[in-house]
């Protein structure tokens, strides 16, 4: 992460998406909006930039009472969280009283826009600046145009978790109680300082300890008492219990101290800067009537902090290894009707759920505040698509598995756990899907996968219980475990590094087709992509696009034709591609005979579309090739592919179901 203290000396930023504010204790209402900050930043291939002020500008203004100006962070905290939560650069603005002085529209010319030159600006709804907080968000929205940035409002109930939750740590720290303190940060509060010399009482006592001098004097401290912490040194981690105190039994003095007995340590730690990690409160501070009564108390608290980290420990969730990735547009139907199943996805292995909002205006956003808060929601700035919408949303994914699974699914209790089984077990196998199977007639396959995907020589997809329109009905046939073309983006689970280094899904495609492309190239590295019917789950179709609609019918054929394009050899488009021109003008006549002229329509545009963007295709078949030989770990795998033409097979010898099939 970028630093700068002199805000004369900036860099020209690219695509700038800034945000302002003192960000102090960044809280779980910050990181919000640091969150919003970095996906957007991730979406428009910008940098992240936060601008904070030091000192804080209560300090300067002086506005409250001075026991309200302690700080939940130093400046040193402050931006060592803020890294953590992935922002690129901070600029630390240093706050006095003349910079407070700028009349608004002098901030907003040149302070905001001379300085950041940005792209975007990322504010609450109630953000005043200038002189006497005159200026506001109107105001800086009268700039987009003349200083070619958008702003970004965040709503009032955002702002207003931001507010509340800093009242509430102040408070619950100063009555001790670090556990709602920490549950509102999510994360425990620390306190950094330099180790000094003391007077030797704990050691005299049997419990030496290591005194503290804060590094800044307006770091607020948690009330009087003991507590379990963990302490970090040279970014080493011991654990140990605090004491904050006045010593009431041995001085009548009014002086506070802060020592830290750091359990089964004997290093000498004199001047070096340490960090305590504050979990748990243990007891108030009191007076005893002798040393022996103190010693006593003191071998309890040890006994006392040791149980608790504990059990902290104990109760600590391990990492996850999945990650659920729902891609939402408009669905919030769907996320009323399905999500509270997809908690219950595996009872062995520990996973997140995240929800990529592709600018959602319905009401999806709020149901999912309202009643799913602990589900992360990435907001996108608009409708990505498919493809590219799933490409944001996943940089930042690190867990070792993702699935990648339509909002209008409905999972079955478990059935990630053989899918993960299979997965650890083989590490040849790059990709696995579920038998799909129809919501709205549970004894059928499910247009969108059924027990696996093939595709033909001319590169026409189809699927074991589905050809063409002929849906088969599941009766068991299809329950063995088997090596496929391709796998569903309705319901798949990936590995999360492969997923990465081949590349992504193509963004081109927008929608429909991208995961077959996606699961050709790791094909072609070597990878098995598997279904595992053992595992079941229920797919509405057509949720996020009707399967009638023309539209889907250009996106099907032209992304078709991407894909052939960028994965079969040349030698093999010589024929390829003058036979699709004849089929698909076949399914052109088909539609019009039909009565669906706009889908005949669909199709010329489609191969239109097809011709125009051939460079373009042309240029990504080689950026991907330098991908696929980065993740080869074999011989290009061809299982589940089909030498013959299923065209010929359906319509021709009338084989319409895939046992019919000789693959």
């Amino acid at each position: 992460m970028n630093i700068y203290k002199n805000i004369n000396q900036l860099p020209d930023f690219n695509k700038a998406v800034i945000t302002i504010g003192s960000f102090d204790g960044v809280h779980a209402g910050h990181q919000k909006i640091l969150q919003r900050v970095t996906t957007l930043a991730d979406e428009i291939k910008g940098e992240s930039v936060i601008i904070t002020f030091h000192p804080h500008p209560r300090k300067i203004l002086d506005t409250i009472p001075a026991d309200d100006t302690k700080i939940l962070n130093t400046l040193d905290e402050k931006l060592e969280l803020l890294e953590g939560f992935g922002i690129q650069n901070v600029v630390v603005v240093p706050f006095t009283f003349e910079f407070s002085q700028q009349m608004p529209r002098e901030y907003v010319e040149k302070f905001i826009i001379s300085g950041f030159h940005p792209a975007y600006v990322v504010l609450g709804y109630d953000h005043r600046f200038g002189r006497h907080r005159g200026g506001d968000i109107t105001l800086l929205k009268e700039y987009e145009k003349e200083g070619h940035f958008k702003v970004v409002e965040i709503p009032r109930h955002e702002i207003d978790d931001v507010t509340i939750s800093s009242t509430k740590i102040r408070k619950a720290l100063q009555s001790g109680d670090i556990r709602e303190a920490n549950q509102f940060l999510r994360y425990p509060y620390v306190i950094t300082g330099k180790v000094v010399h003391g007077d030797k009482l704990a050691t005299r006592l049997g419990f030496p300890t290591a005194n503290l001098q804060l590094l800044d004097k307006d770091k607020l401290i948690p009330a009087e008492g003991i507590y379990a912490v963990k302490i970090e040194i040279d970014q080493v981690v011991f654990e140990g219990m605090l004491y904050i105190g006045k010593s009431p039994t041995v001085q009548n003095k009014d002086l506070m101290s802060i020592e830290v007995n750091i359990f089964d340590f004997d290093q000498n730690i004199y001047d070096k800067i340490i960090k305590l990690s504050i979990y748990e409160f243990i007891r108030e501070d009191i007076r005893f009537d002798n040393l022996e009564d103190l010693k006593f108390q003191i071998a309890k608290d040890a006994q006392m902090s040791r149980k608790a980290l504990m059990a902290i420990h104990e109760s600590t969730r391990e990492p996850a290894r999945i990650t659920i990735a729902i891609l939402n547009h408009n669905g919030a139907d769907y996320l009323d009707a399905y999500l509270s199943k997809m908690e219950y996805s595996s009872s062995k292995y520990e996973f997140d759920i995240v929800v990529i909002d592709n600018h959602s205006d319905d009401m999806s956003l709020e149901f999912l505040r309202e009643w799913y808060p602990e589900i992360k929601i990435i907001e996108l700035s608009k409708n990505h698509g498919f493809a590219k919408g799933y490409n944001i949303g996943l940089q930042h994914i690190e867990t070792e598995f993702t699935v990648i699974i339509n909002s209008d699914v409905l999972v079955t209790e478990n059935w990630l756990d053989q899918i993960i089984d299979g997965l650890i077990a083989d590490k040849t196998i790059g990709v696995v899907q579920p038998k799909i199977k129809s919501i709205e007639n549970r004894d059928f396959f499910e247009y969108a996968g059924a027990a696996g995907g093939f595709i033909d020589a001319a590169g026409y997809p189809f699927c074991r219980g589905r050809i063409f329109e002929t849906i088969e009905k599941d009766k068991g046939q299809y329950n063995d475990p088997v090596e496929t073309f391709w796998a569903s983006g309705a319901a798949m689970v990936i590995r999360t590094k492969l997923f990465h280094d081949i590349g992504g899904f193509d963004g081109g495609f927008f929608a429909h087709q991208e995961e077959i492309d996606l699961c050709w190239r790791i094909k072609t590295a070597g990878y098995k992509i598997m279904c595992f019917p053992s595992s079941v789950v229920y797919h509405l179709g057509g949720g996020t696009l009707n399967y009638e609609n023309p539209y889907k019918d250009f996106l099907n054929f032209r992304n078709n034709m991407y894909m052939l394009t960028k994965n079969a050899n040349l030698s093999a488009l010589l024929w390829i591609i003058p036979l699709r021109l004849v089929l698909d003008g076949v399914a052109g006549i088909k539609f019009l005979l039909e009565g669906k002229p706009k889908s005949t329509l669909a199709i010329v545009r489609a191969h239109i579309s097809f011709y125009v963007h051939l460079p373009l295709v042309f240029e990504r078949k080689n950026k991907e090739f330098l991908c696929i030989r980065r993740c080869r770990i074999g011989r290009s795998n061809t299982s589940g592919r089909y030498v013959g033409l299923i065209v010929w097979k359906y319509f021709i010898e009338g084989k319409r179901m895939f046992s019919q099939i000789n693959i």
